[in-house]
């Protein structure tokens, strides 16, 4: 799987991207039909001080596309939320694939 990442508004991370290759890697690891994934970490302006740091997910698999989106206080909780939406959308994706 090949993963790529892009940052808006945000220096790049040695350990953010560590922390979301560990993260990517065990759901390759479960689903391995992941063909690759695009992480996007991003920072904008909120009224609210428990958002602002967005990090999205979007993964090519097999005729299709899954992304996820969380904003949270800091880039860690966004990119677990990012993970657990993913996973379950992976999820369904396997179901539908065993019942065809």
């Amino acid at each position: 799987m090949d993963i790529n990442f892009n940052y808006v508004h945000v220096s790049a991370s040695e350990r953010l991207e560590q922390h979301a290759t560990k993260k990517l890697e065990k759901l390759q690891e479960r689903y391995d039909w992941i063909v690759r994934a695009e992480v996007y970490f991003k920072k904008e302006n909120t009224s609210s001080d428990d958002t602002g740091m967005i990090t999205e997910i979007k993964l090519s698999v097999p005729k299709e596309n899954l992304f996820a989106s969380a904003s949270e206080k800091n880039f860690e909780s966004s990119l677990a939320e990012c993970v657990d939406q993913v996973k379950r959308q992976l999820q369904k994706r396997k179901e539908k694939m065993i019942m065809h």
